[in-house]
């Protein structure tokens, strides 16, 4: 796998461990602000006003064609990731953001915990997609809103990435939440533990010393390596098809 090129000895300064304690303290104090105005804006988001949307949109699961209030498995709340992509195009040119995020969603228990229910809502064909998720290895609930993506989603464009939240009234469903583009980090730990580390995420638009490695680019190019999104490398490694059916067969090679 790439990595990105750096100045060897561009580490930071070594200083006593009391002068240590006391950068890391300060920035603690800094830390703890941020944390606190997070826990405001999410009790500002609990108090949205909510809209009413239509339960009976359709969409495809496993077992065939369903609703959006089927999609909520009998629990009061939703979250719905909105998966890009692009009908007929092999595995390595599926949507690589979507990939990274998605991948890291994984144990559900918590969040049902909660009465929450959480699906993938693919804006593409459920037989591709739904091939795709088998080769990725991922377990969450699966829907295909290639048929109600543009209701769903009006008056904001389909084809982009959303995470969205829905609120259950018997059988009447309330959007109460929605975000997209680096919104969706809310779904991500490892750009969360990478921001932890003294190199960061290493991408071109950080704010880092001089000679900090910087090697992943702009845009998509953050996410890929080889020519494919970088999470699909280990279900390769492991012997997975990507053959998504579409014609264009680019599994690894056995």
């Amino acid at each position: 796998m790439q990595h990105p090129v750096g100045d060897s000895s561009a580490i930071p300064n070594t200083v006593t461990r009391s002068s240590y304690q006391r950068q890391v303290d300060t920035l603690r104090a800094w830390e703890k602000a941020h944390t606190r105005e997070s826990d405001a804006i999410a009790a500002a988001r609990r108090r949205l006003p909510m809209v009413k949307v239509d339960g009976s949109a359709r969409l495809v699961g496993e077992n065939g064609p369903v609703t959006l209030l089927d999609a909520f498995e009998g629990r009061r709340q939703l979250i719905a990731y909105y998966f890009m992509w692009y009908p007929g195009r092999p595995a390595p040119e599926q949507c690589e953001g979507c990939t990274l995020f998605t991948t890291q969603v994984r144990e559900l228990s918590h969040i049902h915990s909660r009465d929450v229910t959480y699906a993938t809502f693919c804006q593409g064909p459920y037989e591709e997609s739904a091939r795709y998720r088998s080769f990725m290895g991922w377990e969450m609930p699966w829907y295909s809103v290639q048929g109600s993506a543009e209701v769903l989603l009006s008056p904001r464009p389909a084809g982009m990435m959303y995470l969205i939240c829905y609120l259950r009234q018997e059988d009447d469903v309330f959007e109460t939440y929605w975000t997209t583009r680096r919104g969706v980090e809310a779904m991500d730990n490892s750009y969360r533990l990478l921001d932890l580390t003294v190199y960061g995420r290493q991408e071109l638009w950080e704010d880092s010393p001089s000679g900090w490695p910087r090697g992943w680019g702009e845009g998509k190019h953050r996410m890929r390596t080889g020519g494919r999104p970088i999470t699909q490398w280990p279900r390769l490694e492991a012997g997975h098809s990507d053959d998504l059916g579409t014609g264009t067969d680019v599994s690894w090679p056995r």
